[in-house]
């Protein structure tokens, strides 16, 4: 049996970690009581938010984990500048907000041009389908400090106050819709390279799987939903076609944890009785390395990179326009009175998210 602790990751050491960062930046509002930039206070948020009158400025950070080995191991930088695009971007749209720019920082051993100029491109790529600018950014030769590129970014983005999306109006009754996933976007990748180092051996991302290798199937690039959510919330200046009362980028922590970030505002719960399989690959990992169920929802997204709750009038637009945009999406479950997330899991099991 194979945990995600077992391969180095502790995610209760990480929320605790999480909480006390938090502690500390939150030491620094005060600082700015009263005038242009004062923060919002929003424990558990995708992504903090700045006072600038009229609207806020939304930051926040991310990277692309450990897939980063993974591409080091194919030799293939095509393509992750889309899982970093997405974990910053995908975080920010859940506070309404349309993302306008990135930075990133690039931290390698020893520069390769060649290396820098595919992650670049295709982080330019990514960016450019999604109308975000990058204005800079910082490459650091540190040898020593580490042996494979560490690639973080700074994601940068405006709302306007009277569509900020805070999840106070989420109601009983609501509907929870799920935006399809590729294969594990850039999350849990430590537990599937243990798994696969363990039962494929040293050069398991050569390894066939089913007319791929694990390691070019595992390196399937991260969907990103934010240009098509700004179709239903409105581009800064723009009109709402629909009224999400609610996002969940589904992340580290999984489908359970991160909708509760959601929900805590109004103190709902949620029953998701009909969310995506997840891809036949992570199917194949929770038997090869042998993870409980309840693990594997905690660790990956399983098939669903973004929980959308809306009112059960605006179901069918929703999907519709998503469908529009390339995004496949459909009718999870609904939100219920009570404080826990029930999630029925692929193989019919049932799994309940407490207080």
């Amino acid at each position: 049996m194979t945990s995600y602790k077992d391969s180095g990751v502790d995610i209760t050491a990480g929320n605790e970690a999480s909480r006390i960062a938090y502690t500390h930046a939150k030491s620094t509002f005060d600082s700015r009581s009263g005038k242009i930039g004062a923060p919002v206070t929003d424990d558990g948020g995708f992504a903090g938010m700045l006072d600038m009158g009229d609207f806020y400025l939304v930051q926040n950070d991310d990277g692309t984990g450990s897939k980063m080995e993974l591409a080091v191991l194919m030799n293939n930088y095509d393509t992750i500048g889309y899982d970093l695009l997405a974990m910053v971007v995908d975080d920010a749209i859940c506070t309404g907000a349309e993302v306008i720019s990135i930075s990133n920082t690039l931290d390698v051993g020893i520069v390769d041009t060649s290396v820098i100029d595919s992650l670049l491109a295709g982080l330019a790529k990514a960016c450019i389908e999604q109308k975000i600018v990058i204005p800079g950014g910082e490459i650091a030769e540190v040898p020593g400090a580490v042996h494979s590129p560490v690639w973080n970014a700074t994601s940068v983005g405006v709302v306007t106050k009277d569509k900020v999306i805070t999840g106070a109006d989420i109601k009983e009754g609501d509907t929870i819709i799920a935006l399809k996933s590729g294969v594990a976007r850039s999350n849990g990748f430590s537990l599937i390279r243990r798994i696969l180092l363990d039962t494929q051996g040293r050069n398991w991302q050569n390894v066939v799987w089913r007319g791929q290798t694990w390691g070019e199937v595992m390196l399937t690039p991260s969907i990103i939903y934010h240009g098509a959510l700004l179709k239903l919330l409105g581009r800064h200046g723009e009109q709402r076609l629909v009224n999400i009362k609610g996002l969940a980028h589904i992340t580290g922590g999984g489908i359970a944890e991160n909708l509760k970030r959601t929900l805590k505002t109004s103190g709902t719960g949620a029953t998701l009785t009909s969310l995506f399989e997840p891809h036949d690959a992570l199917k194949d990992l929770i038997v090869l390395g042998n993870v409980p169920i309840k693990e594997a929802y905690n660790t990956w997204n399983m098939g669903n990179g973004m929980l959308v709750i809306v009112d059960a009038s605006d179901a069918h637009t929703t999907i519709a326009e998503l469908k529009k945009s390339g995004i496949e999406a459909q009718v999870a479950g609904s939100v219920t009175a009570g404080p826990d997330v029930s999630v029925t899991a692929f193989d019919g099991s049932s799994i309940t998210c407490s207080s």
